[in-house]
């Protein structure tokens, strides 16, 4: 199954019909989108903020992190699951959007970053991970709001 396949099936699920023909589905999962981010975003700015010597000074980067993951890995999850259900509204008018790939990709390269080279990273190269964690979720909140205009 390719990748257009597996959007067009997602379209013509029973969830994808009903996202495409309710009235208000598609504004309240899109809440649900972007209030999961905002708290994606709070705890991962906390995170990187405290990287840099700012913010929450209580306690080390690494102690806030792990305190916030429950939060992180539940918004991601929310997060995920809502996404689907906006793609699911609308599958073929994003698979050929640049700025959908864009926002996949740089999801994809953010989280994968965070999880695996960020959390291993001490001393001056905590900075420097910190500013491209920074860079990678600005990157992902610029592509998400470009889809809408694209």
């Amino acid at each position: 199954m390719s990748l257009l396949q597996l959007f067009q099936w997602l379209g013509h699920t029973s969830v994808g019909v009903f996202m495409q023909q309710s009235t208000y589905a598609f504004a309240v999962v899109e809440m649900i989108h972007l209030l999961s981010l905002t708290v994606l975003g709070g705890v991962i700015l906390l995170v990187d903020l405290r990287i840099f010597g700012l913010g929450v000074k209580s306690q080390t980067a690494d102690t806030l992190a792990q305190q916030l993951n429950p939060f992180l890995l539940g918004s991601l999850v929310v997060s995920a699951i809502s996404g689907i259900l906006l793609l699911s509204e609308e599958p073929i008018k994003c698979y050929y959007n640049p700025a959908f790939r864009a926002k996949m990709l740089c999801l994809v390269l953010a989280v994968a970053f965070y999880f695996f080279i960020q959390q291993r990273l001490s001393g001056g190269y905590a900075k420097w991970a910190g500013a491209v964690s920074l860079l990678l979720w600005l990157c992902v909140g610029l592509a998400g709001r470009a889809i809408g205009f694209i």
